[in-house]
């Protein structure tokens, strides 16, 4: 999947790894230059130390010039300092005699050499290195050294000068050594971050697939859960999928909205052109001049005003639907159901003297309700019992409060219904068999009871009769 930016887009593996490798470069930087300097601080202070034992043990022995032929004390001097410069071109380390003027002179009956007079040319002023507490850094044709200097007491100075060209050279191995693992390491890191973070990323780009898909039109494609997945991309996956799921569940009522609306606008027109045909077929009659009898003019428009009220009606009930979709405020107050029910008992006896009718509502049964609603409920409850059973059928009216709800019920011994027909009682425009009326009642009766916030169900079967129950809210009542 492309994606479209104005600006540079980088890897978020890449980053972490380089990230990962810049720190763990830091690291091997910090920890080589500590130990290199821990290194050099150890050896040369070991230098320092012989070198300091020297020139004490010469400085505080009172020696002369003439004296130092005659003693035992210096064979090691003679065996490590003297002889071992003859002949060499970077001795290990050098003694040298210098007069107060700052000359070589012989030592121990040896002629002053060549790398001793250019130890000699190294120090610039004996007297200042005599003096000082430490040995200093020095070079000798081009070799490193640890020099210092003691006084004899006629006034002689001695150089001791000590090479550190092999501490130089072992601290560039084990830079070399450090740089060369710290490499490797580097390498292997990359390797591993790469691996780990790929694997670590992989519920990202599960996400990233399941978005392209859906975006193609799968809405059933869900993240899957991976066992690699940190807290922080398992509570994105949960957040992910949750969305998804109401997007579905979103473009899913849509769909079915749109669909229901279609099939509405189909069956509207299709119950708004059969009264209109008439009426247009009779008006056309009219203006042909064909009703010339009388009876036939009064019977058209006899026709024609009937057709007009079946008309008025459907659009009445139409826009009751259309009111009830867009959740009108309902105007509540205390309403005696009970004498609602009684009312809609006495309505049915009036228009059908010879069908049984049993009330079950005595006494006074408050609710917090639109009087209204209820009562377009119980009218079109009780239309439907007058339109499609026999008018011997018995039909039973109650209500009644039990578990903190209100319960509604108009139950007939008619004919029934079937499962199927069950399952589509309240589809709008639904005429069970082709039967009379707009098909909108029970609708109706659906729409007003969920403004309530209430339910409708309905028991019925073939031979069983219908009984329709509506179930309210208990709200609380103050009685006026």
């Amino acid at each position: 999947m492309r994606i479209p930016c104005t600006r540079s887009i980088h890897s978020l593996r890449a980053k972490l790894t380089l990230a990962n490798v810049a720190l763990l470069a830091l690291g091997i930087v910090a920890a080589t230059a500590v130990s290199v300097m821990g290194m050099r601080y150890y050896l040369l202070d070991q230098i320092d130390s012989e070198l300091t034992k020297t020139r004490e043990s010469l400085g505080g022995s009172q020696l002369t010039m003439q004296m130092i032929d005659g003693l035992s004390d210096l064979a090691i001097v003679r065996e490590r300092f003297l002889q071992q410069d003859q002949g060499q071109a970077r001795p290990e380390q050098i003694l040298a005699a210098v007069d107060v003027r700052g000359g070589t002179v012989s030592l121990a009956g040896f002629s002053p050499s060549d790398v001793q007079r250019d130890l000699a040319a190294a120090v610039d002023d004996p007297r200042a290195l005599a003096a000082g507490t430490e040995p200093r850094d020095i070079r000798v044709r081009g070799d490193a050294y640890r020099a210092t200097a003691t006084r004899l007491a006629d006034g002689t100075y001695i150089l001791l000068a000590t090479s550190t060209e092999a501490v130089h050279r072992g601290i560039a191995k084990a830079v070399k050594l450090d740089l060369a693992i710290g490499t490797l390491l580097l390498a292997l890191l990359a390797c591993l971050t790469m691996l780990s973070v790929r694997r670590r990323m992989q519920p990202l780009e599960d996400m990233v697939e399941t978005s392209s898909a859906i975006a193609e039109g799968d809405l059933t494609r869900r993240v899957p859960s991976s066992s690699e997945a940190t807290l922080e991309v398992e509570q994105l996956r949960v957040a992910l999928n949750s969305m998804l799921q109401q997007v579905e569940s979103a473009y899913r009522t849509r769909e079915r909205s749109a669909a229901q609306l279609r099939s509405f606008v189909a069956d509207a027109s299709h119950e708004l052109r059969t009264p209109l045909s008439a009426i247009r077929g009779y008006l056309q009659l009219y203006d042909k001049g064909m009703l010339q009898d009388p009876d036939e003019r009064k019977r058209a428009w006899a026709r024609v005003l009937a057709e007009t009220d079946r008309m008025g009606r459907l659009v009445d009930e139409l826009l009751t639907l259309a009111r009830l979709d867009q959740q009108p405020e309902l105007r509540f107050r205390n309403v005696d159901l009970s004498r609602l029910v009684r009312d809609a008992a006495e309505d049915l006896r009036v228009q059908q003297p010879e069908r049984p009718i049993a009330v079950g509502a005595d006494g006074s049964l408050l609710v917090h309700a639109d009087e209204s609603g209820l009562r377009q409920v119980l009218g079109n409850l009780v239309g439907n019992v007058r339109t499609h059973t026999p008018a011997d059928v018995p039909v039973h009216l109650g209500v009644e409060r039990e578990d903190g709800v209100v319960r509604l019920c108009v139950a007939d011994e008619g004919p029934g219904l079937g499962e199927e027909d069950a399952a589509r009682i309240f589809d709008r425009f639904f005429r069970c068999g082709g039967g009379a009326g707009s098909g909108l009642g029970m609708a109706i009766v659906q729409g007003v009871v969920r403004a309530h916030g209430g339910e409708v169900a309905v028991r019925t079967a073939p031979g069983a009769g219908l009984a329709v129950t509506v179930t309210l809210p208990a709200r609380a009542v103050v009685r006026p």
